[in-house]
């Protein structure tokens, strides 16, 4: 809440004002009347001082401070962050407010100046972008006030401090969301997907309708009911999207401060919700060069809620990751077919290649997406100009990787193996695009 503890500080216009008395006095040794003026200027000096000091300290109640958090910051999302301040000093007041934030947001310039009047409020709102996974933790809101003098300022330590967990992207997973439900997820890049061919799965036997396709009348309902008849279908329901995070070392690499694996992990709880959305199953493996975690698919309720609190607690281990025990998990664990979601970097052909027999395997029971990333920062480098000899080398080469990257997406095509390269900061949203041109096909 508020006052918390209180301390006094002398403010640059004391010591302004202070130097002036002094140096009227230093001027006195040469110009009598300067030391006069100095006596004088001493006394008002220390009668406006304690002045200010007495108004400060009896009045030190009278600032009410409160900040509110929310119960969990969003990954890689502006998180709203609300400051309340209410002035009951019997004159106007100037304040300035200094944020301990957590030591992850390096940021050490928030300040923010204003003036209240008797009885008025001040709500000061912010936003925070966490940019890893964790618990953050917020000190104390500093308030350092003053009079219309200035010579002192009094500094209240309001709000307790907190400490509030970052999850996965839950933000940007209800706003796509809300976004489905409203027919609007075309404003955020996802496409319109026309559905191919019929829907596979029956639903019921009703009454003709005008509009009807002629094609799913039902003769033998007609001729026993006197009247026209149709089948209905519906989506095929029940299917499982699985999603295969790769904690090893791979993922680390940083792209705009946040690392592939948290990229990776924002787009699985958003596809999982999705899936979940459209009636299928979500499951999750994380592996590197072990299982870290399994969650089966499922779509009951409480499930997308497991899904993120284990998404949560998820941190690379550095190690080379064994698409071997990946294979064997999913053969054990994941009987029925299934599309399956990998999140992997491949930085060159010998490491893409090294895992493909595995990858083989996996495309010859289930149906696997393979998701890796475009390095957007080697394309800013192959697209820039070259000035010199050196940089037509360096400008070469990074051409070199973003072909290798495409030459792999058309070796997994040929393998049979579907493969997604994309910028990190579009992946939910090419994802879903790829999700609903699945569905679409009925390839699951």
């Amino acid at each position: 809440m508020s006052k918390i503890r209180n301390h006094i500080y002398l403010s640059k216009r004391f010591f302004i004002s202070l130097l002036l008395v002094v140096a009227l006095f230093i001027l006195g040794y040469s110009f009598a009347w300067f030391y006069f003026a100095g006596r004088l200027t001493l006394l008002v000096f220390i009668v406006l001082t304690v002045s200010d000091f007495s108004w400060l300290f009896f009045n030190r109640e009278r600032l009410t401070i409160q900040r509110k958090l929310p119960a969990r910051l969003s990954l890689g999302d502006d998180n709203p962050i609300l400051v309340s301040i209410r002035s009951d000093f019997p004159m106007k007041i100037s304040y300035e407010v200094i944020e301990e934030l957590p030591p992850q947001f390096q940021k050490r310039d928030f300040l923010v100046k204003g003036q209240l009047l008797p009885g008025e409020s001040y709500q000061l709102d912010y936003l925070l972008k966490p940019l890893t996974r964790g618990e953050y933790n917020f000190g104390y809101t500093n308030v350092y006030v003053s009079s219309v003098l200035g010579f002192i300022q009094h500094r209240i330590k309001g709000s307790e401090p907190e400490t509030v967990a970052v999850y996965p992207s839950f933000i940007s997973m209800r706003k796509l969301e809300l976004m489905a439900i409203s027919n609007r997820l075309e404003d955020v890049g996802v496409k319109r997907i026309r559905k191919v061919g019929l829907h596979s799965e029956f639903d019921q036997i009703r009454e003709y309708v005008p509009g009807d396709d002629s094609r799913t009348l039902n003769w033998k309902a007609t001729a026993r009911r006197a009247t026209l008849m149709v089948n209905q279908y519906q989506d095929e329901r029940s299917q499982q999207v699985v999603s295969l995070i790769d904690m090893g070392r791979v993922m680390e690499m940083p792209f705009n401060g946040m690392a592939l694996l948290d990229y990776a992990i924002n787009a699985s709880l958003i596809i999982s919700n999705t899936a979940m959305f459209k009636h299928d199953r979500a499951g999750l493996i994380t592996f590197s060069d072990q299982i870290h975690s399994l969650v089966a698919p499922d779509r009951k309720g409480g499930h997308l809620q497991r899904i993120l609190e284990v998404l949560y607690k998820q941190q690379a281990d550095f190690n080379e990751s064994s698409y071997e025990k990946l294979y064997a998990t999913v053969s054990s664990k994941i009987r029925q077919r299934s599309l399956l979601i990998l999140y992997t970097n491949f930085e060159g052909m010998p490491s893409m290649r090294r895992q493909l027999p595995y990858l083989k395997k996996l495309a010859g029971k289930h149906l696997l997406l393979v998701v890796f990333f475009e390095n957007t920062e080697v394309q800013q480098l192959a697209d820039a100009r070259s000035r010199s000899l050196e940089e037509v080398y360096v400008h070469n080469i990074a051409r070199k990787f973003i072909h290798d990257k495409k030459l792999m997406v058309r070796e997994m095509k040929r393998a049979g193996i579907m493969a997604l390269l994309t910028p990190p900061e579009s992946l939910s949203v090419n994802l879903i695009n790829k999700y609903l041109e699945i569905k679409a096909r009925e390839l699951i």
